[in-house]
């Protein structure tokens, strides 16, 4: 289109019908990994908070295209991404999660250890504090965000003050991507004058809202990155490292 800009569809319907066959039309998950998104769909009432088996096809191709063995993840969960991180990487790469509770920790780790996953790390604190402790021997390929909204900026300083050219110690290498995830959350970050969710915390709502519109601006404000936002799910932003 000349203009730029796609209109999502112009009605649900159409919608729903081309994300089935673009979902249909590329490369599939493991089974492992589909089975486990839907246990955890089934079994948990805050299962909304997993990527979906849609999105993750694209973290899987981000990661072979880049050739990806290691990979930082700032928010596990239920260890539905590490896992498919994992997999990424191959039985000889690694994964290190970064999760605040140690009950979600847990169950990350049993449901790895259950299918035989062993290249998954899982350290459990504050992502602000630990974030800054996290000394790779070799520079992480890919970060993937998917924690607290509010705490995205901050881990973003952290990963660029971490990450200085000419460093031997750095978090992420040269031409390492950032995949932040939530970054439009549901449309209200880009429309103000939405009001198509009910929230029982209005203010919190707005606080990440506004949290992450300041990320947004950050990572497009920040002259050794480049980036692309996508508007697919709750709004994807892929982020590379130039320097």
């Amino acid at each position: 289109m000349k203009g730029g800009y796609t209109r999502l569809f112009d009605d649900q319907a159409s919608g729903d019908k081309v994300s089935e066959y673009a979902d249909a039309h590329s490369t599939p998950l493991p089974a492992h990994i589909t089975a486990y998104h839907a246990h955890a769909s089934a079994s948990r009432h805050d299962s909304e908070m997993l990527s979906s088996n849609f999105q993750s096809k694209l973290h899987l191709f981000l990661a072979r295209s880049i050739g990806a063995k290691t990979v930082l993840e700032v928010g596990v969960y239920v260890g539905y991404s590490a896992m498919l991180w994992a997999h990424a990487t191959g039985p000889d790469g690694l994964v290190t999660g970064l999760e605040y509770s140690p009950e979600l920790a847990e169950i990350a780790q049993d449901a790895l250890a259950k299918e035989g996953i062993n290249n998954v790390e899982i350290i459990v604190g504050n992502a602000a504090e630990t974030l800054p402790k996290v000394s790779p021997s070799t520079p992480y390929d890919i970060i993937f965000l998917d924690a607290d909204k509010p705490g995205y900026s901050n881990y973003l300083s952290i990963i660029l003050a971490n990450s200085q050219p000419g460093s031997k110690n750095r978090l992420l290498r040269p031409g390492g991507l950032i995949i932040a995830d939530n970054v439009l959350r549901r449309g209200h970050v880009a429309d103000s004058s939405k009001t198509d969710r009910e929230v029982e915390d209005a203010g919190l709502w707005n606080l990440h809202i506004e949290a992450v519109r300041k990320f947004n601006d950050q990572v497009v404000g920040e002259k050794r990155l480049e980036s692309f936002l996508t508007p697919l799910w709750d709004g994807l932003s892929m982020i590379r490292l130039v320097d």
